[in-house]
């Protein structure tokens, strides 16, 4: 069986910094690590419409800029495909097809979907579309026979729902359905980086996110206004490391060799911390070294954004030979799901030969 991965983005603004360690920077190493055949990265303007009805010029410009991100992170058109969902009409066909084989009481016992429901306030009107977001992910991720989808753990729910869908599937039909597997980020810090302002998640309309393509200057400013430990008021004060979001940070950026380059009185990440803990170590030496090694990891993303940016036709034209592509292949399962379901009838041979039969005998 061929190793294929799916995985991608609701296009809802540009990219930051939590979604470039929980998914982007592991996409790119997947990507460049040969072990997988093929690899399907998705802008999901479909779903991104589900809460987004009323607004589509805002999820049409956003298209674009998630693109930008995309590329600038380092996916490689030649090594992955690149498509946008709503241009894939068997996506849609297919999630009608698999709503008949999930209960309202399964969706509604989704954590992932609650918490989302929850943070939109629609608990008194749900938008149908928003609701079935799992049958819609399940055929995103089935329609191209994905084996592997890298996502946060947040996403767990919606992955298992996904295997359930498959399982139901092939039980009654028979087996044309690939059962995933989830791939989590290999790095704790990165599951969830927290905002800048030390709230849980970082969050776009909380705005306390540091984006990929945020100018230099933005960078330092957001990090030196950080939420650190409250306690630590003097630099001789004893620092909490724990749900201080500038460690939190350092865990899931810090290069081994960082230290070397931009704060040589410390050997590693550990001896950093345990100073802090212990007392005189002041909160700006942190952001300050913080900053440098974000510095390091954005400027490249920043350049190659700016090259691409000089060429927007070229990225549409990226964007439309992956849909393509994604077409072809969606449509090849979608095919394959209808002779399962027996459903291909002008396909089926056998049965219009067995029909013909049939009448014919009845006539004579």
């Amino acid at each position: 069986m061929k190793k294929i991965i799916l995985t991608g983005d609701r296009p809802t603004g540009k990219l930051h910094i939590g979604h470039y360690v929980g998914s982007l920077k592991r996409r790119v190493e997947l990507q460049n690590s040969g072990e997988f055949d093929e690899i399907f990265i998705m802008i999901a303007d479909a779903q991104a419409l589900t809460d987004n009805a009323d607004n589509p010029e805002k999820v049409r410009q956003n298209i674009i800029e998630v693109a930008l991100d995309y590329l600038s992170c380092g996916l490689d058109p030649a090594k992955s495909t690149l498509f946008i969902q709503s241009q894939i009409p068997e996506l849609t066909e297919l999630s009608f097809y698999y709503m008949n084989l999930v209960t309202v009481a399964r969706l509604q016992r989704n954590p992932t979907v609650k918490s989302e429901i929850a943070m939109r306030n629609f608990e008194a009107s749900i938008p149908v579309g928003f609701f079935t977001y799992p049958i819609s992910q399940a055929a995103d991720i089935t329609a191209f026979k994905a084996t592997t989808v890298p996502v946060g753990e947040d996403q767990e729910p919606m992955i298992e729902q996904t295997r359930e869908i498959v399982r139901k599937f092939n039980s009654v039909y028979g087996d044309a359905l690939v059962e995933p597997e989830i791939l989590l980020p290999d790095n704790q810090a990165c599951l969830r980086l927290p905002g800048t302002d030390g709230k849980a998640k970082m969050s776009k309309s909380l705005g306390n996110c540091i984006y990929l393509s945020d100018t230099e200057a933005d960078v330092k400013k957001k990090v030196m206004s950080m939420y650190t430990d409250p306690n630590h008021i003097q630099v001789s004060d004893p620092g909490q490391i724990e749900g201080n979001t500038v460690f939190t940070y350092l865990d899931a950026f810090c290069k081994a060799d960082a230290f070397e380059k931009y704060l040589p009185d410390y050997k590693n990440l550990d001896e950093l911390k345990d100073h802090y803990k212990r007392g005189g170590l002041g909160d700006v030496k942190v952001k300050k070294f913080l900053n440098s090694v974000l510095q390091e990891e954005l400027t490249p993303i920043r350049a190659r954004r700016k090259e691409y940016e000089a060429n927007i036709p070229f990225v549409y034209q990226i964007l439309k030979e992956g849909s393509e592509k994604a077409e072809r292949v969606a449509a090849d399962t979608l095919a394959g799901v209808k002779r399962a379901m027996k459903i291909n009838y002008f396909d089926d041979m056998e049965l219009i030969a067995a029909q013909a039969e049939k009448y014919k005998n009845q006539e004579s």
